[in-house]
């Protein structure tokens, strides 16, 4: 099968390097791509929002399966256009139509679906500039800390976590007033939830379903979750907490019930599904859902999944998930995400980065991989930076026998933590920084 990956983050370089491992991918694309997904396959200038672009793409190069990395192209109706345009009726589609993806591209239309369908998560209100007033009255109802997200897509940070009422006040007038853009002309507001978040991942043809491995990730710059909030500086996968009376929960308090009422509104969801959760004192809540996969926690699942992706997502598309079996290795990931000095404020692009793997993202059974997410060919051929989150770096490890699994997961995740940030002393680029705490509190949750 030719397959075309869309998009240009680590997310898309972890998902066309596992789709490379399969006796069925004869070519690999990627669009725009970067120069990770460049040594796997061969990338095509383009935009995923221009859909006459990808139409062009996917009839030259004979594409047979679609997989779309990012959220923007779902949210704008690329599913739709594919279904829609007779040219491109057989090629295969990996992510929901437009009525799908406003799980994620509208935050009202999400809590409302949930709260249709009896799904647990936080009690919320939405607002607008026209009703400050009452959004000042439903602020004072609740305690702090106070929880405000931008309706629509604002690039994974239109989230907002205020301390103190008169702080949550003055940035729900700041959103409404533009600060997401358009994305924040509606706010929710919710109550704030206490608890330890996971995320997990479905791969669903609308009936039925694979669960992919589950991740932790690190949204804060600060070490100790402190400073603002990014597009995700870390993950670590499997999780400890989420066992298997966890997952039970998950399935049929949230999974079954979210594809029961996608199916209740007649919506034809193929793609996966992220589940941005929180554990209440063991009670699974949904914070939000995303229609595409996390980054970067894609960047460690993907390295624990053993089974044949293409072949998963070829029977998602065509709507026969059923008889698909998944198999996840019992393998640690755990990824350290390299960002550009300044981020997720303004910082220079165009650095030149220097190290043994940044050249070669390393095999499926090498201890190491090197995904690429904000980099660029400069015009002499060397790699610089061209975005605030610029690699990720995945190290995998197998928990020892004989200790019992607590003691084996400890173990598994500080070799993890060592074979990661050996390998981050070996790449360098000017302002290179990164969070040298990640996995520390799941080595803290196992020690009790």
């Amino acid at each position: 099968m030719n397959v075309l990956v869309l998009g240009s983050g680590g997310r898309e370089h972890a998902i066309a390097w596992k789709l490379s491992q399969s006796k069925d991918c004869t070519g690999l694309y990627a669009m725009p791509g970067n120069p990770g997904t460049a040594q796997i396959g061969k990338n095509i200038p383009g935009s995923v929002k221009d859909f006459r672009q990808i139409k062009d793409a996917v009839l030259e190069h004979d594409i047979d399966i679609v997989v779309v990395g990012p959220e923007d192209p779902l949210v704008g109706g690329l599913g739709d256009f594919f279904k829609q345009d007779p040219q491109l009726g057989k090629v295969l589609f990996v992510g929901p139509c437009a009525d799908g993806a406003a799980l994620e591209g509208s935050k009202e239309f999400a809590k409302k679906f949930m709260l249709r369908y009896g799904i647990p998560t936080a009690a919320f209100q939405s607002f607008t500039s026209e009703t400050i007033a009452e959004a000042d009255r439903f602020l004072e109802s609740l305690k702090a800390p106070y929880v405000l997200k931008a309706d629509g897509l604002a690039a994974g940070k239109g989230v907002l976590i205020c301390q103190d009422l008169e702080e949550a006040k003055s940035e729900l007038r700041n959103m409404l007033g533009g600060k997401f853009g358009s994305a924040s002309k509606t706010v929710v507001i919710e109550e704030f939830l206490s608890g330890i978040e996971v995320s997990m991942f479905i791969l669903t043809d609308g009936k039925d379903y694979l669960v992919l491995p589950e991740a932790k990730d690190y949204k804060r710059i600060g070490e100790g979750d402190t400073g603002l909030n990014t597009g995700g500086m870390g993950a670590v996968s499997p999780v400890p907490f989420a066992d298997d009376a966890f997952r039970k929960k998950v399935a049929e308090r949230i999974i079954e019930p979210t594809l029961s009422g996608l199916r209740e509104e007649g919506i034809d969801y193929r793609g996966f599904i992220f589940l941005g959760l929180m554990n209440c004192g063991g009670d699974p809540y949904v914070i939000e859902y995303n229609v595409r996969m996390g980054d970067p926690e894609t960047e460690a699942v993907m390295t624990r999944i053993d089974s044949d992706l293409l072949h998963h997502l070829s029977a998602c598309a065509k709507g026969c998930l059923k008889e698909e079996r998944i198999s996840i290795s019992p393998s640690s990931a755990l990824t350290v995400v390299c960002v550009s000095g300044g981020y997720p404020g303004s910082y220079p692009k165009g650095k030149r980065i220097s190290g043994c793997r940044v050249h070669s993202c390393g095999s499926f059974t090498s201890p190491v991989k090197v995904f690429h997410s904000g980099t660029s060919l400069a015009e002499d051929g060397s790699i610089v930076t061209s975005g605030g989150r610029v690699l990720a770096i995945t190290s995998n490890s197998f928990p020892p026998a004989g200790e019992g699994e607590a003691g084996s997961w400890k173990k598994s995740i500080v070799q993890g933590r060592e074979t990661c940030y050996a390998e981050l002393e070996n790449i360098d680029f000017d302002g290179k920084y990164f969070r040298r705490d990640i996995g520390l509190d799941i080595i803290r949750y196992i020690e009790g």
